[in-house]
């Protein structure tokens, strides 16, 4: 066994050498490097995904490090998007990233062309954006957003962020590492999915809560296409 597919071996035993070989000529850009973008950098890094492109102009902060797992105390005043680039690469060698610190404005101007793209961000006027880029261009990618104890998760296509969700400049309340890290978790697992040319179902919003009594519940609500 080549060592590369030792590296990958047990991902191999899902889907086998040439569909892992087949996720290094994939490119993923993930959008925010801040509580979802490190989870996802760490939860995909490592996976065979050939080209990252990590966009954020955010530095650390020392009230980032608990939920923000990319981050280490010392961290604190370095760009976000190149910390994080360091870390996946020494993670991976299979895998390089490219970090762009800039706002989701500036990138889009680039012109660059991925497979996916993913939201990490925190706010929605960067996501309603994400969501006008990705439309014009035919290009798919999978929103999620934490806060408190739930969150959401989906992988758009056709229908529009900005007709299922009203865009304001809200802040979120907040927010512990534990539901961070699921949430990107069910975004990774969207996304290695279709990479992989696994069935993915498109256009269902998956929101998760606890309810009053903490049993943990999932709903699916399929957004409209038209």
């Amino acid at each position: 066994m080549s060592e590369i597919h030792e590296f990958f071996n047990r991902q191999i035993k899902l889907w086998g050498e040439e569909t892992q070989d087949s996720l290094s000529s994939k490119k993923v850009a993930i959008i925010g490097s801040g509580g979802l973008g490190c989870s996802l950098a760490i939860a995909l890094g490592a996976s065979g995904i050939g080209e990252f492109t990590f966009v954020d102009f955010d530095e650390v902060g020392v009230h980032n490090i608990h939920r923000q797992i990319g981050f280490k105390v010392g961290d604190d005043g370095k760009a976000k998007c190149e910390v994080l680039k360091e870390l996946v690469e020494s993670r991976c060698p299979y895998t390089k990233v490219t970090a762009y610190n800039e706002s989701f404005q500036d990138f889009a101007k680039r012109g660059l062309e991925f497979d996916l793209v993913i939201d990490g961000t925190d706010n929605l006027p960067t996501r309603a954006a994400i969501n006008e880029y990705c439309l014009e261009n035919n290009q798919p990618w999978i929103y999620g957003s934490v806060e408190e104890f739930h969150g959401q998760v989906c992988f758009f296509e056709k229908a529009s962020y900005e007709a299922v969700f009203v865009v304001n400049d809200r802040k979120p309340n907040g927010i512990a590492c534990p539901i961070v890290m699921h949430i990107a978790s069910l975004q990774a697992n969207l996304a290695i999915r279709h990479l992989t040319g696994l069935p993915v179902k498109k256009d269902i919003l998956y929101y998760l809560s606890f309810d009053s009594e903490g049993v943990l519940d999932t709903k699916r609500f399929n957004l409209p296409t038209a």
